[in-house]
């Protein structure tokens, strides 16, 4: 049975009553016709592509193929311009400027404070611990009564571990507010998504993206999974048309699990040659363990060694100013040819 919310109370009354705007294909909803609503150019375009009518601004098809993936019913899924557009939107849902205040657990995804400054909402940080795992006292002494959202980065970046789940579980069952569980590379991972458990928990959302598995990050598709309450309100206040007809058409060409699956196999054996290697190299002082496609590694001279890989036209992200992650550079996992250039390069930088 699902367990339901009310939402009156955390969402900031004028986003319950907004009126939102009605796109043409809000007040008709058919696919044939003479389309003389949208003012579009009848013609098509230059092209020959037949781009000139608006995309489907609910993405229907595209939902109902990632919710039979994903084993939900499609009503549970918002689809936004990257997972950065949910991000942004559940903090316009529930958080009052210069009001109410959200937590975040550096160190973690960057853009959950930059959306926080560009609205003026209040971040209060409750660090992991030095092994990276969430401190649930730190936490619960940063929430009051202004506290509306926690974000929790599973597996985590920049550091690639899983959070405890019994840890995120406490939050889920103990805030009153919502609990976003960000599962960006939750492919990676061998822990359950917490996507099985939204009938449940009523104020939890899941964030997912199909940019790392399933190797689509040029169409900037995000994903939100959430009761159909909170999906309602991102629908409500989203742009008209947030995705475009050929994200949409590629999208859905793409989604095709048995091959997401071998590249995630492939990227999975990669990265257990990558930690292998790494750890032979006399600079490198620690390898993180992770769940991710990706490894954070402490090394000597850090900043330096970054410098003289972009010498070599290999770039790596530089997390040496990032709290706990002092001396770190965090390496995406490339192909086999290129992690073996990667290898030689550091090889060569001590």
């Amino acid at each position: 049975m699902t367990q339901s919310i009310d939402l009156s109370f955390l969402v900031r009354p004028h986003i319950l009553n907004l009126k939102p705007y009605g796109s043409a294909r809000d007040e008709y909803e058919g696919t044939e016709g003479i389309f003389l609503d949208a003012n579009e150019n009848p013609f098509g375009s230059a092209g020959n592509d037949f781009y000139n009518r608006y995309p489907d601004p609910y993405q229907s098809q595209l939902k109902e193929k990632i919710a039979q993936i994903k084993g939900v019913p499609s009503q549970q899924l918002f689809l936004g311009n990257g997972s950065d557009e949910a991000i942004d939107l559940l903090m316009r849902i529930f958080c009052e400027p210069k009001e109410h205040n959200l937590v975040i657990m550096p160190p973690t995804y960057g853009m959950y404070e930059v959306s926080a400054n560009i609205q003026a909402i209040e971040i209060r940080k409750a660090s992991l611990t030095p092994d990276f795992e969430i401190d649930l006292p730190e936490i619960w002494k940063n929430i009051d009564n202004k506290t509306r959202l926690i974000f929790v980065c599973s597996p985590n970046n920049p550091t690639g571990n899983n959070l405890d789940r019994k840890k995120i579980l406490e939050l889920i069952k103990n805030f009153d507010g919502i609990v976003i569980v960000d599962e960006a590379y939750i492919d990676f991972s061998q822990e359950e998504s917490f996507v099985k458990l939204l009938d449940q928990y009523p104020n939890l959302v899941v964030l997912q993206t199909l940019s790392k598995a399933w190797g689509l990050a040029g169409l900037r598709i995000g994903l939100a999974f959430a009761q159909n309450p909170i999906i309602k309100l991102l629908n409500k206040i989203k742009s008209p048309y947030n995705i475009s007809s050929l994200s949409q058409e590629v999208a859905l060409k793409n989604l095709d699990e048995n091959k997401k699956n071998s590249m995630v196999e492939q990227l999975t054996e990669q990265r257990i040659f990558l930690e292998k290697e790494l750890a032979k190299l006399p600079t490198v002082r620690k390898i993180y363990p992770s769940n991710a496609n990706f490894l954070l590694v402490k090394m000597d001279n850090a900043h330096q060694i970054y410098q003289k890989l972009i010498q070599k036209l290999i770039i790596v992200r530089d997390r040496s100013s990032v709290r706990l992650c002092e001396d770190c550079l965090r390496i995406s996992v490339g192909t086999p040819q290129e992690n073996v250039f990667l290898l030689e390069a550091l090889q060569n930088s001590y």
